[in-house]
């Protein structure tokens, strides 16, 4: 059985780097993990994800920071003791449903038949889909056949979506809470993932069933999942799930499509809105965008208005094209071999006291991100040690 590997962490920028996710899967031969040790690092925090809902961690998860040029070598040992140590929360994911009651119970997952009315599936959700929370934002994913990704922010960074479920009230503005800040209108809002018609991006309209499932909360990383079973896609029915990540300390979500049995040569769409008053924005050939202005998210609280920024960045072999219409700045992509697309999106707000500042700042802040994503942290397992 496999007791221990040696990785490495290399980071190829002459810049030092923040938590930056070293995520390492568990050989399946490591028996029953419940924790682990890193010799060069005995106190640092880590997860153990079940990503595929057997029962078994198959995925270690830590954050490490990074000086410029550096190579990490990190010794981890698997053990099947438990750990007691308890991490800082630092991400958080949930479903929570509608009741008669108003106690809003979590549920891990849920599904719904392709026959379902839209009105309804969106209703049944407290806030209406899931919820990806990290400590500068959280973002929810609309349980209907927009699947529109959804924008909160936060005055300072922690986790507190637990007492306002997407929904300030005034009081707790005048706390200093956050508050949803974005109004989707017909638009891709912060990186929703849709069809294309040729002209313009399409819903996912007629599927058999769709649901949405917390895949792992962690004081690490939280991810979600949205998935459509069938949807019929040029004359197609494909299997899609929409994942969504948010690593402590980001303000940034990573985002994966799978395609099961997409046409060949199929396009898709995603981008990020045009925001409603003022705005200003870019869009390059290289998949990079990025908006800002100003927008009135909540009619009930006319006198409450918020300063954006949003960002996507997408990268080949995933990149197609770029265009613009009246509402967005859209990229269209495509699947790679694997039925695969990988894409990057965040986010900025004024009421954010760790934000950019204006326009200007929020794109240098955009390109200096695409450059670190184009330059990623390479993870590699140099070595495997067995019990004799």
């Amino acid at each position: 059985m496999v007791s221990a590997i040696i990785v490495t962490a290399s980071n190829p920028l002459p810049e030092p780097r923040q938590d930056v996710p070293v995520v390492i899967p568990i050989p399946s031969s490591a028996g029953e993990v419940r924790s682990v040790s890193v010799r060069e690092m005995p106190d640092v925090p880590y997860q153990l994800d079940d990503m595929d809902s057997d029962g078994i961690p198959d995925e270690l998860v830590m954050l490490i920071d990074m000086k410029p040029n550096e190579t990490r070598r990190l010794n981890i040992k698997f053990s099947s003791a438990e750990n007691d140590a308890e991490f800082p929360a630092g991400t958080y994911a949930y479903i929570r449903l509608n009741d008669k009651n108003k106690k809003h119970p979590k549920i891990s997952a849920i599904t719904y038949p392709g026959d379902v009315d839209n009105r309804q599936m969106y209703s049944s959700i407290y806030g209406h889909g899931a919820v990806l929370e990290g400590l500068y934002n959280a973002i929810r994913v609309y349980m209907d056949n927009r699947q529109s990704i959804d924008l909160y922010a936060k005055n300072r960074p922690r986790l507190e979506l637990d007492s306002t479920g997407f929904y300030t009230t005034r009081d707790q503005l005048s706390q200093g809470y956050g508050r949803d800040i974005l109004w989707a209108g017909t638009s891709v809002a912060m990186g929703s993932f849709r069809g294309w018609n040729g002209s313009g991006p399409t819903t996912i309209d007629t599927v058999t069933n769709r649901g949405q499932r917390v895949v792992t909360s962690g004081p690490l990383r939280s991810v979600i999942e949205v998935q459509d079973k069938g949807w019929i896609y040029n004359g197609t029915p494909v299997d899609m799930t929409q994942r969504y990540t948010v690593y402590k300390g980001h303000r940034d979500y990573e985002v994966d499509i799978i395609l099961k049995n997409a046409p060949k040569g199929s396009v898709f769409a995603t981008g990020i809105q045009k925001i409603i008053n003022n705005n200003k924005g870019f869009i390059t050939a290289q998949g990079l965008a990025g908006s800002w202005g100003d927008n009135l998210p909540d009619k009930n609280m006319p006198e409450v208005t918020d300063t954006l920024g949003l960002g996507i960045s997408v990268r080949a072999p995933y990149l197609l094209n770029t265009v613009e219409d009246e509402v967005n700045y859209l990229t269209l992509v495509r699947p790679d071999a694997k039925g695969r697309i990988h894409y990057a999106i965040t986010a900025a707000a004024l009421r954010d006291e760790t934000s950019p500042r204006s326009a200007d700042e929020w794109f240098a802040y955009l390109r200096k991100w695409r450059h670190e994503l184009d330059n990623p942290v390479i993870v590699t397992i140099t070595a495997v040690s067995k019990k004799k």
